[in-house]
């Protein structure tokens, strides 16, 4: 496993991470704990997950799973999405961080967490008030380090400008949605992310399974898999162009003597800005797939080929 600074943090995270998303609602305790174990075995060491993830579920039995390893794990959560009824239950407010940081500690059996991340933009709380709230963590030992997730570059300025001119401690990373198939990011994010040294944590690298050849064109959905079901995704994913581009990456990543999850998560780790692949998993053996592919690092001729496969789905 390689392991990369953590943006502009001395903290180093494996270049491969592990989601949690499904630890309770896909997956049981037992098979959630035997998925993290496994993971840790296999050299990750960032574990992301958030208070809204299995209903408080995830969190709990990640809690269960680090007894004896806490240290040898960073662990990243993070508040804003609902966990309840009300208006006072989401958002950033320093009165919902406050509360849900503890909520977040006790779930997770530990005194602190590595990275606390704000889930989304709250357009309903000034930004100052968030970033004043999540200092205070930092300074009261609660949290390590902080960052964002589904922040637009404007956003992720803004807060950290505001941060740096009142002596607070900034984003050190921001977590977006980015793949093969959704690279909206790199005409803002990406470039300012690389100029202000704060590390990008990608999540659907595999793009809901497309990616990994699990959708075949003409072939009924998988059932219970993430597109089945969801019209408006699979409008905008299971196209002609899309199918096209696949087949044409699968070609490539074959001749190379690799499968298509393997070269998903090594394109995202050429950039080097990623500094961790958010990678969900239900088994171990898809824990290992992912972890293998941190082993091969794309040439710079390789990116070209494949920026120009890429460019032919636009």
């Amino acid at each position: 496993m390689q392991y990369r600074r953590m943006g502009s943090s001395g903290l180093h995270v494996s270049v491969v991470g592990l989601g949690t998303n499904n630890f309770g609602f896909r997956m049981d305790e037992e098979s959630s704990i035997r998925v993290f174990r496994h993971a840790v075995d296999e050299g990750i060491n960032f574990i992301d997950t958030a208070d809204s993830y299995g209903n408080g579920l995830s969190e709990e039995r990640i809690g269960l799973a680090l007894k004896g390893n806490r240290h040898d794990v960073i662990i990243a959560s993070k508040a804003g999405n609902p966990v309840g009824e009300g208006p006072n239950r989401r958002g950033a407010s320093r009165n919902h961080i406050m509360n849900q940081v503890e909520a977040s500690l006790r779930f997770l059996q530990t005194d602190y967490i590595d990275l606390y991340q704000i889930h989304r933009p709250d357009p309903n709380t000034p930004i100052e008030e968030t970033m004043r709230a999540l200092d205070d963590l930092v300074h009261q030992g609660k949290v390590r380090y902080i960052g964002c997730s589904n922040f637009a570059a404007w956003q992720v300025s803004e807060a950290n400008w505001l941060a740096r001119a009142n002596s607070l401690n900034q984003f050190v990373t921001v977590q977006p949605e980015y793949n093969m198939l959704n690279r909206s990011v790199e005409r803002e994010l990406v470039p300012f992310c690389h100029e202000y040294s704060i590390g990008i944590l990608p999540f659907y690298p595999l793009a809901s399974g497309f990616l990994t050849g699990k959708y075949r064109q003409g072939e009924a959905l998988p059932e219970g898999a993430r597109l089945t079901g969801n019209e408006r995704a699979q409008a905008n994913t299971l196209t002609e162009k899309n199918y096209a581009m696949l087949g044409k990456l699968e070609t490539f990543a074959e001749e190379r003597g690799h499968p298509m999850v393997e070269l998903a998560i090594a394109w995202l780790l050429g950039n080097s800005a990623v500094c961790s692949v958010i990678a969900g998993a239900t088994k171990n053996e898809q824990v290992t797939a992912n972890v293998k592919a941190a082993d091969w690092v794309l040439t710079p001729e390789d990116m070209t080929e494949i920026d120009e496969i890429l460019r032919s789905g636009d």
